[in-house]
């Protein structure tokens, strides 16, 4: 019995102990007893997103295709004889232009000359023997095989003499077209074979380009499409145009080869330069275009949030030309509508929101 007052009395005592404490602590919020309570807050306050805008207005977008590529000459081959001999003239200039046809180096043909001596000198015996032949055949003085045989002895030594003629222009080597001729190789009084170049000859107007594409474009690419063009060390942009593409697109690299023609008139550029290169593959000049940042995909959709009267709105557009930056908008806003390019992963509909317009 004694045990049971004793737990009694500890519970009342534990009860006057936090009633006592739930009165110190009204007291230190400034709470009287019996005072009225607190009115409760309104609710939650809603934060406004801060955000940045832009104001729509017709620009200019392009698409260019960016690649690299190298110089090549119109025209190249190394020189060298046709035939085997000492070299007894070199009649060019290392590094200057030359014409189609003119003679370049010759080796030794003397041998062939006395040879074409004879000949020749054989040439009026063989014609006055068939004109002898053919006047007693009239008259019945010689057989036909007879006057048959001295024509045949004239034809064959007109075609020695061919042969021979034939034989010295292999021992001329001229320019096979307009160039540019390199440093020569040989000297006079070499020894030159067909394996044995001279030289170098380099028609240098005008140049070919050779550049790869991305696949994608390949049906893009047309002969006389234009491009445009630069070298290192030169503040300038040149002009060309493609003139021929590979028949197949490269299946290890997905590429396709063009070529291109730059006349190089004046003969500015070399053959063999590195270049940076710029196909313009489409160019529209009134077009409605925003930041890439403020297109928001959803659910294969795409959105852009416009704002309107402090809060933001989300629209579905309709997208064409994308480029680095930007994109082209089909349908879905219209000049004068101010769209929100940051914070849009944060974004819901009818969101209150505090707009810094970019210029």
């Amino acid at each position: 019995m004694k045990k049971k007052w004793i737990i009694t009395a500890a519970i009342i005592a534990v009860f006057c102990l936090l009633a006592a404490g739930y009165k110190y602590y009204q007291k230190s919020q400034g709470g009287e007893e019996g005072a009225p309570a607190a009115a409760a807050p309104a609710g939650p306050r809603q934060n406004i997103l801060n955000v940045n805008g832009l104001v729509i207005n017709h620009q200019s977008l392009t698409e260019d295709i960016a690649m690299v590529g190298n110089l090549l000459p119109d025209e190249e081959v190394d020189l060298t004889f046709e035939t085997s001999g000492k070299i007894v003239e070199i009649n060019f200039q290392e590094g200057t232009l030359v014409k189609k046809g003119d003679l370049l180096a010759k080796v030794n043909d003397k041998p062939l000359q006395a040879q074409l001596s004879r000949y020749e000198a054989q040439l009026k015996l063989a014609q006055d023997r068939v004109y002898r032949q053919s006047t007693l055949l009239e008259k019945d003085a010689v057989s036909q095989e007879a006057f048959e045989q001295a024509r045949t002895e004239l034809a064959m030594l007109n075609a020695d003499i061919d042969i021979v003629k034939q034989n010295i222009a292999l021992t001329e080597l001229r320019a096979p077209f307009d160039g540019v001729i390199g440093l020569r190789n040989v000297s006079e009084g070499a020894y030159a074979s067909p394996s044995v170049v001279v030289a170098k000859l380099t028609k240098i107007s005008p140049l070919k380009i050779d550049m790869y594409i991305p696949e994608r474009y390949a049906d893009d690419i047309k002969v006389g499409t234009p491009l445009t063009f630069t070298v290192e060390g030169q503040n300038r942009t040149y002009d060309a145009k493609v003139y021929a593409k590979e028949s197949e697109v490269d299946m290890a690299t997905r590429t396709l080869a063009v070529r291109a023609i730059f006349p190089n008139t004046a003969g500015q550029l070399m053959p063999g330069r590195f270049i940076s290169a710029k196909i313009r593959m489409s160019d529209i000049p009134q077009a409605i275009a925003i930041p890439t940042e403020a297109i928001v995909p959803e659910m294969g959709v795409d959105k852009v949030y416009v704002y309107r009267g402090g809060k933001a709105y989300a629209t579905t557009v309709k997208t064409g030309l994308r480029t680095d930056a930007l994109i082209h908008i089909i349908e879905g806003i219209e000049l004068g509508d101010t769209i929100i390019t940051s914070g849009t992963l944060q974004l819901r509909e009818a969101l209150p929101v505090k707009l810094d317009v970019i210029e």
